[in-house]
């Protein structure tokens, strides 16, 4: 095994171990989760959203994606693994195919060419906003937790996102962050 792989998976483990911080539900189940959800950031909290990418990206992805009805599809960007669904999912309210996840949670990948609509009925402000390029944020849950005889700091941020990609062009990707950081 890899160092790397040996690294992800002892970061996982540390994350998986993390204190529950945000949720109305706290799935330990990973083949239970809601996309729509935790696209929209309603529902899940972080160790829920890392369950669930786990099982999706581990030993049992046929399997995940078979009962998500989701097929990966090539992708250009480095940074983003991109699905198409055999059904399409409603977030927002709006309907959509296609998904991609990023290094931190699902976005839905929306037939919008102008993402300001959406962020603005959103409520999230843009922090990149030229021609070419549109990045978005609105935190829903940032918390800070000291662990006991350490001086470690964890800090859990869920955001909602709004954003253009070159890769992407002439779509908005929507969709919901869910991070773990060491102090």
């Amino acid at each position: 095994m890899s160092f790397y792989r040996k690294g992800m998976l002892l970061l996982a483990a540390f994350l998986l171990s993390a204190p529950v911080s945000h949720a109305e539900t706290a799935e330990q189940d990973p083949s239970r989760i809601d996309l729509a959800k935790l696209i929209e950031c309603t529902t899940y909290d972080v160790p829920s959203y890392n369950n669930f990418a786990l099982w999706l990206t581990g030993p049992e992805s046929a399997a995940a994606m078979k009962q998500f009805g989701m097929s990966e599809l090539p992708s250009d960007n480095p940074l983003l693994r991109e699905f198409q669904l055999s059904a399409p999912v409603t977030v927002f309210g709006r309907q959509t195919s296609r998904i991609v996840f990023a290094s931190t949670g699902p976005l839905a990948v929306l037939d919008e060419a102008d993402p300001h609509p959406l962020a603005k009925q959103l409520g999230v402000p843009a922090s990149v906003d030229q021609p070419n390029k549109f990045l978005g944020e609105k935190v829903i849950l940032s918390r800070k937790d000291q662990q006991e005889n350490s001086d470690t700091v964890l800090e859990t941020r869920i955001s909602l996102n709004v954003s253009t990609v070159d890769s992407l062009a002439g779509k908005t990707l929507a969709g919901c962050s869910y991070s773990i950081e060491v102090e």
